[in-house]
């Protein structure tokens, strides 16, 4: 008897089709059960991401009024993100207290905001943009919009020598806190100012600086050469800039770090320490 054969004249039970159906419904239910617990188990993560999130200083705030366009990616105070890329064009829009920083390619918004840093600093209370990627800033409408909020004290550009890379400087007024949304689909950072609610004390700092400069490349080199050294640009009371080095609580340890610096090789540039409020400019 061939296997052909052999294979026809299996007695198959009545019950089998029967017993295949209940079957294939059984794995049905034990997918539909995975599935559940995998998105139960993503929304927890989720949530304590979330939850993670909104125990940084300021950040609640910023997850009270979340826009229906485009998701978050993440809300910070200090840090950066986005994704690398190059020839992008940056442009604002205001809404209250709240910036929008879009950005295109080609007049097309993109997906994801390019690569970027927000870092915050004292003396005055002031926070550093800096994106990468960049070829176009409208600028005028950047310092309009920004202007245009009321916890904002001033802003100004800070000129690196990246061609492909943009940087502004926004000065807060007092008791002002902050967060910094990214969004993807499409790609943007949202600035939203609010009051803290506290009566934050102004107090002396001490600083190693340089005199005073005119926005141009010279300020520019000299803050390259100390970026290592966190190195950033301060608009002087008489419109002029200076860089500046740390945010000490006294004179004697900025003395300590100025000496490091004149210890140096590379040192040329007449560097001195200085001292005032930490919700002010420098003279």
């Amino acid at each position: 008897m061939t296997g052909k054969e052999r294979y026809e004249q299996i007695n198959i039970p009545s019950g089998l089709s029967g017993v295949i159906q209940q079957a294939r419904q059984r794995a049905r239910n034990q997918k539909r059960r995975k599935m559940m617990i995998w998105r139960s188990s993503s929304l927890v993560a989720a949530c304590a991401a979330v939850m993670i999130t909104a125990n940084v200083p300021g950040v609640a705030k910023a997850l009270s009024d979340v826009p229906v366009i485009g998701s978050v990616v993440k809300i910070l105070q200090v840090g950066g993100g986005g994704e690398r890329t190059d020839g992008v064009s940056v442009t604002t829009t205001k809404e209250s207290d709240t910036l929008n920083i879009h950005f295109q390619i080609d007049g097309e918004q993109i997906t994801s905001a390019p690569s970027y840093t927000v870092d915050h600093k004292e003396g005055p209370n002031r926070l550093i943009f800096t994106f990468n990627g960049v070829r176009h800033l409208d600028y005028d409408k950047l310092e309009k919009d920004i202007k245009a909020l009321k916890n904002v004290k001033d802003v100004y550009q800070n000129i690196i020598l990246d061609d492909s890379a943009i940087g502004f400087v926004v000065e807060l007024k007092d008791d002002v806190d902050y967060s910094v949304s990214e969004y993807q689909q499409p790609g943007y950072i949202q600035l939203k100012l609010f009051s803290d609610g506290k009566t934050t004390q102004s107090h002396e700092l001490f600083f190693v600086r340089s005199e005073d400069m005119e926005q141009g490349e010279s300020l520019a080199m000299l803050a390259e050469q100390y970026s290592a050294d966190g190195s950033s640009v301060v608009q002087t009371k008489n419109g002029k800039f200076t860089v500046v080095m740390g945010a000490f609580d006294n004179r004697a340890d900025a003395e300590k770090h100025l000496k490091e610096f004149t210890d140096r090789e590379d040192y040329s540039e007449p560097l001195h320490v200085d001292s005032w409020m930490s919700n002010e400019n420098p003279q």
